[in-house]
C-alpha cells in the first residue's frame, strides 16, 4: 500500500488532501509513524522524531493515528488477495507476498492479477496500492518500490541479473542504510560489486546471511510463500516524553507493560519460555537481558516474577530512562482443550 496510514487519514478528512500529513504526535518523544507523500518530497518519512520531521517541514500537519482502522482496512485487502488466492503471505498490516502461480480465476499472467487486484483496492478502499511481479519474493519486493506510488513493476526471469547488476546496495532488501554506508566505503555500491565476491568473501562480510545474499545477487531466492507465518515473539515498549528517574517509577511502568502483554499473549493463545527485558538510557545508550525458563509462563504472575527478577540485574538507578519494553519468545501454542488457569482481574 502507498503510505497507507497517511492515506487513509487523507481518504476519511478531506482537509488533508494534498497536504503534508504525518501520522503521529508532535510531542518532544514523538516519532512519525507514517506519512504522506506531500511530507516525504520534505524528506519526512516513518521513524524520523517529530520535531525532526517539524524542521524539515514546517507546515506539516501532525494527525493521530488510529490503529483499529488501519486494521480493518488492512482486512478488506486481504479478503481482496483471498479472492485470488490462499497463498497470502502477510509481511505487516499494509504488505504482502502472494503467489499466483496456480490462482482462483485461472489467468495465465500474474502482472494481469497484479492489476486487477490495484484496480479492486481501489474501487473497495479509495486507496492506491504498489505492485512488484516477479518469479521470487525477493525480487517481486524489490520491483514492489519501484514505481511507486499506485505503480506497478515487473522483473522477468531473463531480466533479473542483468537488473541486479545496476542495482544500488542500499535497494538490497535486507541491506540497511548503516550496512549499506559500511559497504560503500569498501569499495561495493551495486550489486555488480556484490556478485563478483566468492562465497568465502559473502561469509566474511554478512556472516551467515552471506549465502543468502550470494544467491540473491544471483537471483536465485528459494523461499516459498508461506500462508501461516510462525510467531517468534510478543512484546509491549513505551517510549516516554519524561524520562523516568525512580524505581518507583519504572516498576509501575513495567507493570502497565507487563499486563498489555500478558493480555497479547492470552489473546493470541501463548505461552512462553524466555522473558526480555529492554531499556533505553537517555544517551540511547539501550541494554537487554533476558531469561529462559523449562517451564512455560501461563499465568501473569509467573511473567511478572521473571521480568522483576531481570530487572534486578540490570543496573539502571541514578540514571534517565526514555524507552523501556518487555518481550516473549520461545513461544508455545496452547491446545484448545488445554485447562487454562485462571486469574481475577482484581
Amino acid at each position: 500500500m502507498d503510505a497507507f496510514y497517511a492515506s487513509i487519514e487523507q481518504r476519511d478528512f478531506p482537509e488533508l488532501k494534498g497536504k503534508p500529513v504525518a501520522v503521529g504526535k508532535a510531542v518532544s518523544r514523538g516519532v512519525v509513524a507514517a506519512a504522506s507523500y506531500e511530507a516525504r518530497r520534505f524528506g519526512v518519512h516513518s521513524a524520523m522524531p517529530s520535531l525532526a520531521a517539524q524542521r524539515k517541514c514546517p507546515q506539516l500537519i501532525f494527525h493521530p493515528p488510529r490503529f483499529g482502522v488501519y486494521k480493518t482496512v488492512s482486512q478488506q485487502i486481504h479478503e481482496i488477495f483471498h479472492e485470488y488466492t490462499d497463498l497470502v503471505e502477510p509481511l505487516s498490516l499494509d504488505e504482502a507476498y502472494l503467489d499466483v502461480t496456480a490462482n482462483k480465476r485461472g489467468m495465465s499472467s500474474a502482472t494481469h492479477i497484479a492489476l486487477e487486484i490495484k484496480q479492486r483496492i481501489r474501487e473497495i478502499t479509495q486507496l492506491t496500492a504498489s505492485a512488484g511481479v516477479s518469479y521470487n519474493k525477493f525480487l517481486a519486493k524489490i520491483a514492489s518500490d519501484v514505481n511507486k506510488p499506485d505503480g506497478i513493476f515487473v522483473i522477468e526471469p531473463y531480466q533479473a541479473v542483468a537488473f541486479l547488476q545496476t542495482l544500488d546496495i542500499g535497494k538490497f532488501y535486507g541491506i540497511g542504510q548503516v550496512t549499506a554506508d559500511r559497504l560503500r566505503k569498501t569499495g561495493i555500491r551495486t550489486g555488480a560489486d556484490m556478485s563478483a565476491m566468492n562465497m568465502k568473501e559473502m561469509l566474511k562480510l554478512f556472516g551467515k546471511r552471506g549465502l543468502f545474499f550470494y544467491d540473491i545477487v544471483r537471483g536465485i531466492d528459494r523461499r516459498t510463500v508461506e500462508p501461516e507465518r510462525i510467531r517468534k515473539s510478543v512484546s509491549a515498549e513505551s517510549t516516554f516524553e519524561t524520562d523516568l528517574t525512580t524505581r518507583f517509577a519504572v516498576i509501575t511502568e513495567l507493570y502497565r507493560l507487563e499486563i498489555r502483554l500478558f493480555a497479547d499473549m492470552q489473546k493470541l493463545n501463548l505461552n512462553a519460555r524466555t522473558v526480555t527485558l529492554k531499556m533505553r538510557f537517555d544517551d540511547f545508550h539501550t541494554i537487554t537481558r533476558s531469561r529462559t525458563v523449562d517451564t512455560p509462563i501461563t499465568v501473569y504472575t509467573d511473567l511478572q516474577k521473571l521480568s522483576r527478577s531481570i530487572l534486578n540485574e540490570i543496573p539502571f538507578e541514578g540514571k534517565k530512562i526514555r524507552l523501556l519494553g518487555i518481550g516473549v519468545s520461545h513461544l508455545l501454542n496452547v491446545r484448545a482443550d488445554e485447562p487454562k488457569q485462571l486469574e481475577l482481574d482484581l
